[in-house]
């Protein structure tokens, strides 16, 4: 009996190359693509989350993108759920699923399982939302700390979006995130998995790519995107979809509360946090095959280690 394919990881922080280097991969295998961002689930986000143009997706239809409305919540959980419908798919047409994005939490939940955390509470969110802008995401982190002091040391005090996830799990059901992930009861992918992992050998190049590319988003019209999401009298910024890098700093501008200078610097310098996070997750990542994202040599070597770990299982 012919073993199954395995499925492929490509990971890493964000402006690192990886739908570029997914497209190609997908002209040399028989892969089919499926998005691991928590962004471009999000109907209506294009130039902020950086999708794929209308070619590369001509060229590599991406799975899982374009899913949800920005009002709407999603979970690493439902990812899980949603990734695993679509990568059994792709294998009984007897292709590859390759999973591409910088979303490092719904890695790590597909590959090993999750916890059954309590669902998302919108009322609670809301008024921690309300705390934090009265008080500061500082003050909420050290009431996390006082209830939940492990997850405080994991979730850095400028994270505001997990801050708030564990405050809420806390207050839904007096059980702290620490305990509920100590409870390993989702299903994890049962098969085999290549992992692939960008990173950038020159921090500094690094740090010009994110500048550049968030200039580039502008060019090609983030502000007017952003503008299009608030006139819908549906959003507002504490919105997961709309607390994205990129889109809070635009919605600020758009609501007079920053100028354009401080617009800009706050993106890039929110993004490069964000690149760091990523990058802090990713090392953890076991078994994974690292490659320079400035390597000119990056796709042959890709493909070459692809090619020798299929020959190999």
């Amino acid at each position: 009996m012919t073993a199954p394919l395995p499925v492929i990881f490509l990971l890493g922080p964000t402006a690192s190359g990886k739908t570029g280097l997914a497209v190609e991969l997908v002209r040399h295998f028989p892969c089919e693509i499926v998005s691991v961002d928590s962004a471009m689930i999000y109907r209506g986000m294009n130039i902020g989350t950086a999708k794929p143009s209308p070619e590369q997706l001509r060229i590599a239809p991406h799975r899982l993108i374009d899913i949800l409305d920005p009002t709407q919540a999603y979970s690493a959980a439902q990812f899980s759920a949603d990734a695993q419908r679509e990568m059994r798919e792709i294998m009984a047409a007897g292709r590859i699923p390759l999973l591409v994005g910088g979303t490092m939490l719904y890695f790590r939940t597909l590959q090993f399982g999750l916890s059954d955390l309590p669902p998302a509470d919108s009322e609670i969110r809301a008024r921690l939302a309300l705390e934090a802008e009265d008080q500061g995401w500082a003050r909420l982190h050290a009431r996390l700390a006082a209830v939940d002091p492990t997850a405080a040391a994991r979730i850095h005090r400028n994270d505001p979006q997990r801050i708030q996830r564990a405050l809420e799990v806390y207050e839904m059901s007096g059980v702290t995130m620490t305990e509920y992930l100590s409870r390993p009861t989702a299903e994890p992918w049962p098969g085999s998995v290549i992992k692939l992992a960008l990173a950038c050998s020159d921090r500094g190049l690094m740090r010009e790519r994110i500048a550049t590319r968030f200039f580039t988003m502008l060019e090609q019209g983030l502000i007017e995107e952003v503008q299009q999401l608030r006139q819908r009298g549906d959003l507002d910024r504490h919105l997961p979809a709309l607390r994205s890098v990129g889109y809070r700093q635009v919605w600020d501008y758009l609501s007079a509360d920053s100028s354009y200078e401080e617009m800009t610097t706050k993106a890039i310098i929110a993004t490069g946090q964000l690149a760091k996070r990523q990058m802090t997750w990713l090392r953890r990542e076991k078994e994974a095959q690292w490659f320079d994202c400035l390597d000119q040599k990056l796709y042959f070597k890709a493909i070459a280690y692809i090619k020798s770990q299929l020959t190999t299982t």
